[in-house]
């Protein structure tokens, strides 16, 4: 059972847009302030030039960094591109947009691969299981609340566990989230072992029957090494409960933060193996370039964006239907 199954078996984009005519139109409201922000940087760069020379890529390589694509994904499609102009000669400055899309499009197919689902596959009448991590503030508990609901929408037994124990605040606003999802939420007091509370619900969930269990974890970074032996010893405890869980661990990233993003997920697959990737609040920024560079640069896959509060602006994330939202109708 892969984690696309427990959504009225697999929404894949051709399912989704059948049910939602809007749902492009959405994403590119979504993502306007990033693509405004880039195509206003690109109209500058090859304002006058009639050619793609050095200097017209020495503009474009200043527009991607400065979009949070990241140096080293920049430094990638300028190469990409230069190839390209040494090949055919002759390049026109206004085909500039199209070439762009073609690189970044074939770098996220890369970097993404042919994965279809989540990384492991659960055992078949055990829940599936998902540890959550990611800094405070990142958007996790909104994350899991919206993950949550849109699962039980969809049929699904969904229990939370409540292991960010640090934070009374964190517990009270995933109870509401877990309340208004129509999920089971398991809880202990502040400051209990996370690792307690990991237990408990996985064991509640396994002896109900739950489809799918969302742990979410502390977001403290100011000690890698005490952070990797909480989620390590979390993961173990789980583990003894359902063999081979947590079946994946997503990494939700702020996408607003830009460059932050990248420090952020360098952290987190260093204390533990990270599978997946959620980037949120990217309405409201325009620094959705991250999502390239972080696809590009971590090889992880990216399963869901966030481009709005409501619970269903948690989106699956399709790389094809991203990168219409960013470079609109141009030829592949």
């Amino acid at each position: 059972m892969g984690f696309f199954d427990l959504f009225r078996k697999k929404q894949d984009a051709s399912a989704d847009k059948e049910q939602a005519p809007g749902r492009q139109e959405e994403l590119d409201a979504g993502l306007e302030k990033t693509k405004t922000g880039l195509f206003s940087k690109l109209a500058r760069a090859v304002a006058g030039r009639s050619t793609i020379d050095a200097s017209v890529l020495d503009d474009l390589e200043e527009v991607l960094i400065s979009s949070d694509v990241g140096v080293e994904t920049t430094v990638k499609i300028i190469r990409r591109i230069e190839e390209r102009v040494a090949r055919d000669k002759y390049m026109n400055a206004s085909e500039l947009q199209s070439i762009l899309r073609e690189e970044v499009s074939a770098l996220m197919e890369e970097a993404h691969g042919s994965s279809e689902h989540f990384g492991l596959d659960a055992t078949e009448g055990e829940p599936y299981v998902v540890m959550v991590v990611g800094v405070n503030g990142a958007g996790k508990t909104t994350t899991i609340g919206k993950l949550a609901a849109q699962l039980t929408k969809a049929g699904r037994k969904v229990w939370i566990g409540a292991a960010d124990t640090f934070r009374a605040a964190a517990i009270d606003q995933l109870q509401v989230w877990a309340d208004r999802a129509g999920a089971t939420m398991i809880r202990q007091q502040m400051g209990s072992d996370p690792a307690s509370v990991a237990f408990d619900t996985l064991t509640s969930a396994k002896a109900n029957g739950a489809d799918v269990v969302l742990i979410d974890t502390a977001g403290r970074l100011h000690n890698k090494v005490n952070l990797m032996n909480e989620l390590t010893k979390i993961r173990n405890v789980m583990s003894k409960v359902i063999p081979g869980a947590p079946h994946e661990v997503m990494l939700v990233l702020d996408g607003s933060t830009g460059q932050n993003a990248f420090e952020q997920a360098r952290q987190f697959t260093q204390a533990t193996q990270v599978t997946s990737l959620a980037i949120t609040k990217l309405d409201g920024t325009a620094k959705g370039g991250v999502v390239i560079g972080i696809s590009d640069q971590f090889h992880i896959p990216v399963r869901y964006i966030g481009i709005g509060e409501g619970i269903d602006q948690l989106r699956i994330f399709d790389r094809h239907e991203f990168v219409h939202a960013l470079f609109g109708d141009a030829k592949n």
